[in-house]
């Protein structure tokens, strides 16, 4: 770390009088991990890094190989818009390092990197730009919403509505730039898109999104959750990500002599995410509740193909707009606000790149509302399903190369560890559906 950005976050800190900076770090399963440190040792973590146990930490060493140290990245300093115990305190996120200095290969954020470095190899930077959905909900005991709401509905000014303004508010005192918000199709549901970045600093922002939304709700005394599927028969929450590569400081997916504007570089790219879409669903998609939310008859997708404005479509590129050449992007629709943003992130790019190496043809796009198809013309289209449930899942990334190399084989053992014992927990469990249905008759 240069010595002078060093001195230059130390003498920030100093000038607005910080007392505490919290240092976070992501476990493998995407939670926010934090420890906290007293502004006098900020010069001796930022020159030595911070110790801890690694063996404590989901998806992190084994007790054998356990001691980690734990680097602040000055580039992602941030003060807190809101004060603990009437002091300010700052935040950065940390790069999780072996006691020897090299890379420990299980921190999310590394694994990221490793792909973006495979990206600049090839000469692109990566871009992203998610829509996080999420509700609001009374406490965090129950479903019950705080507004009868649906799809960019202006209701009356109430709890709801003034939450989400406030959490923009919020974002920005972040440096989080918001394109804008609105309310999503379920009661109580709401959605902040964040204006696209390049994607380590974007899979920060998902992780500080994720605070900010919680703790705005929380210090109103209300809850907000980003499962994927809290309420039968409404909306799930999905988390959209709008993707680009860029070359030389152009957008590598325009091209003006495309009909639809799409540069094969674009095409190769989606048919890389389309090739495999069920295998690294796992990463995008990593909860039993995650298959709640794909389920046909809701937004959500479920066919593997493509389209320019078919919202039911896995994958769909947005409508060119004339002298907007850098806006030109894909958007995958299959993933959910409760994932590992740095995972999810590097496996969408790990399978663009792939298609783009291999030169992948990109199939025809689909016009036609896929759910409305009979399962003969799908067939006939060439048009997959997405895994069924997280079993399914499991199967298909279990024998993944592509998974396997864009995590590293740690962190794709861990996973598959992890998932196959939570759909054991959930596949053996007696339901209250099956004691209410089965019950009263058998």
């Amino acid at each position: 770390m240069p010595q002078e950005l060093r001195h230059d976050v130390i003498q920030k800190i100093k000038d607005q009088k910080i007392e505490f900076i919290h240092l976070w770090f992501t476990d493998v399963l995407g939670f926010l991990k934090s420890f906290t440190m007293d502004v006098e040792e900020l010069e001796n973590a930022m020159s030595e890094g911070m110790g801890f146990d690694g063996s404590s930490i989901q998806g992190f060493a084994r007790i054998q190989e356990s001691d980690m140290i734990a680097y602040p990245d000055p580039t992602t300093l941030k003060i807190l818009p809101w004060r603990q115990s009437g002091q300010a305190v700052a935040t950065m996120f940390c790069d999780i390092v072996r006691p020897d200095g090299t890379p420990y290969e299980a921190d999310p954020r590394y694994v990221l990197k490793r792909q973006l470095e495979r990206a600049a190899k090839m000469g692109y930077t990566f871009y992203v730009g998610p829509e996080l959905e999420y509700y609001y909900f009374k406490d965090a005991e129950g479903t019950e919403v705080l507004d009868r709401g649906t799809y960019f509905d202006q209701t009356t000014r109430d709890l709801a509505v003034d939450l989400r303004k406030d959490t923009v508010r919020m974002l920005k005192r972040f440096d989080i730039q918001v394109e804008y918000s609105h309310h999503e199709v379920g009661p109580s549901q709401h959605e902040i898109d964040l204006r696209y970045a390049e994607a380590l600093v974007m899979a920060d922002n998902v992780m500080t999104y994720r605070v900010v939304v919680k703790e705005v709700a929380q210090q109103n005394g209300v809850y907000a959750s980003f499962m994927p599927k809290p309420i039968y028969g409404e909306a799930g929450s999905g988390m959209h990500v709008h993707q680009s590569l860029f070359k030389d400081g152009r957008n590598a997916f325009y091209d003006g002599s495309d009909p639809y504007h799409l540069s094969a570089t674009a095409k190769s790219y989606i048919a890389g995410i389309l090739a495999h879409a069920r295998e690294t669903c796992l990463i995008t998609n990593q909860w039993v509740n995650s298959y709640k939310r794909l389920v046909s008859g809701y937004e959500a997708p479920v066919y593997i193909c493509w389209a320019h404005r078919n919202r039911s479509a896995l994958v769909r590129v947005p409508m060119y707009k004339p002298g907007k050449e850098n806006a030109t992007r894909v958007e995958l629709r299959s993933p959910d606000p409760a994932c590992n943003p740095y995972l999810a992130f590097a496996v969408m790019l790990a399978a663009g790149l792939d298609g783009i190496e291999k030169g992948l043809e990109l199939p025809a796009d689909v016009t036609d509302d896929v759910y409305e198809m009979t399962s003969a013309e799908r067939d006939a289209c060439g048009i997959g399903m997405l895994p069924g449930d997280l079993d399914e899942a499991i199967v298909e990334m279990e024998k993944s190369d592509l998974v396997r190399e864009a995590l590293g084989d740690q962190v794709f053992e861990y996973i598959l560890r992890n998932k196959k014992a939570e759909w054991m927990d959930y596949h053996t469990r007696v339901t209250p559906y099956e004691l209410e249905a089965y019950l009263p008759l058998l």
